[in-house]
């Protein structure tokens, strides 16, 4: 979600909608920072997103992300398969940015964000013979987070129309106190942190602007009553190349991978192998300069 929050609104009051089709593939096993040799485990996680948001002046913004997520698990062994997966409505994210610097004539923009995680998505799925599955394979998390954003941008004077950007996000996680019906669940507390470059080229009639991001994530283990879980959280850097093409005055498609480039998972963990991020925005203004973070 952390991902897909955090729309860049180029003009005051005005609305943007974003819809993003997510696919998340995990075939990758490490036990810590060793690659194994073992494809038995897949986890694929797609997600359908939509973002609205709205630009009160060029002060403050306000956003909600509302999620449709599809987990599944496949083990296999010794010739047998087991299958287990979920979907269903996810959890939501409601997000507020003020500017402390947002004024279109000088190159630097610099918000601050603070965020809450609703939790929309089901907790109690189960599998085909009606056990409750696991926390990570539900459509919601069944607790209430905080999420701090902090969004810098950075034109260069060099190329005006090329900008850095770095974006911080600190999400501290709530407890489920009704996790298994009787024991309380607590997913580790995240950081993430965004690197990235930006620019924009005019193509005969047709703007496109191409990106790259550099993406570290730092999980802390999960925990169950006052236990903290083996093979749980850790340490991630990803990139992250993007294309988007203004198609129209008002519409802007986009396409993201997300390749790891390490992975230090605490313990035996399965990780992401790629991840493809594709969807549009959708602006009710015409001016033509619509750009998504990423």
């Amino acid at each position: 979600m952390s991902n897909n929050i955090g729309l860049n609104f180029s003009d005051a009051d005005a609305t943007l909608f974003s819809l993003s089709y997510d696919y998340n593939y995990l075939n990758t096993l490490k036990n810590k920072g060793e690659t194994l040799n073992d494809n038995s485990r897949l986890r694929t996680t797609t997600s359908i997103l939509l973002n609205i948001g709205h630009s009160f002046g060029t002060k403050f913004t306000v956003e909600g992300l509302f999620t449709w997520v599809k987990q599944t698990r496949r083990i296999t062994q010794f010739g047998n398969q087991n299958l287990d997966q979920t979907s269903g409505i996810g959890d939501a994210v409601v997000l507020g940015n003020f500017a402390l610097i947002a004024d279109p004539q000088l190159p630097t923009t610099l918000r601050l964000g603070l965020g809450v995680k609703v939790p929309l998505g089901s907790t109690t799925e189960t599998n085909d013979q009606g056990i409750v599955l696991n926390a990570d394979l539900q459509p919601g998390s069944g607790a209430w987070d905080l999420l701090y954003v902090l969004t810098a941008i950075q034109q260069l004077n060099f190329r005006p129309s090329l900008s850095l950007s770095l974006r911080a996000v600190f999400r501290h996680t709530g407890t489920n106190s009704e996790y298994l019906g009787n024991s309380a669940y607590k997913f580790g507390n995240e950081f993430q942190a965004y690197l990235g470059l930006v620019d924009q080229f005019l193509i005969k009639s047709t703007l496109i602007n191409p990106s790259l991001t550099f993406k570290y994530r730092n999980a802390q283990k999960d925990r169950i009553n006052t236990n903290s879980l083996p093979n749980t959280g850790g340490n991630w850097v990803f990139i992250m190349p993007n294309l988007s093409v203004i198609v129209a005055r008002n519409l802007n498609l986009y396409a993201t991978a997300e390749l790891p480039l390490y992975a230090v998972p605490d313990g035996l963990q399965l990780t992401p192998t790629y991840r493809i991020t594709t969807g549009f925005i959708y602006s009710l203004l015409s001016k033509p300069k619509i750009e998504k973070f990423q």
